[in-house]
């Protein structure tokens, strides 16, 4: 079985980002550079789905999605925070760690079940300890894509 999502390693990084605005931008331009989408459509479409309520679930987690036209199949990119950003997140908690996620717009079910492995994986307090200990991105992609493959499989 193959994943719900496609996460490449360049589409995971660190970066220092100093609000819910700059996070948006610089995954919009993460998006955009590894999956070659329009930055600008991206952006726009996180920030429409962020003005529906936000996506900071808790526990120092966000994770923006949006579905957008002419893609092909859900695709995700990862962000490590230098320092927690507040992002209007349920618990009231500021965020350190950011999922994205987009989905074509006819994606339906695929999306939510895509939303619904991240969040499993987010909320695993061994996963949450080792994205925030790892030292480099591959670090990070390494610990990503072992869970993806795994639950995959």
């Amino acid at each position: 079985m193959r994943s719900l999502f496609t996460l490449l390693p360049e589409a995971v990084t660190s970066a220092s980002l100093d609000s819910k605005d700059a996070i948006l931008g610089h995954l919009a331009g993460l998006f955009a550079s590894v999956y070659d989408l329009d930055s600008a459509n991206v952006k726009d479409s996180l920030v429409a789905r962020e003005e529906l309520g936000s996506t900071g679930f808790g526990r120092c987690i966000a994770i923006p999605h949006a579905r957008i036209e002419n893609l092909h199949r859900p695709v995700a990119a990862f962000i490590r925070l230098a320092s927690p950003v507040d992002f209007d997140s349920a618990d009231g908690q500021p965020i350190d760690l950011v999922f994205g996620l987009l989905s074509p717009v006819g994606a339906g079910a695929t999306h939510l079940h895509a939303l619904a492995a991240i969040s499993r994986m987010m909320r695993d307090e061994r996963m949450h300890a080792g994205l925030l200990d790892a030292t480099s991105p591959e670090a990070l992609y390494s610990l990503l894509s072992n869970v993806i493959d795994r639950d995959a499989a």
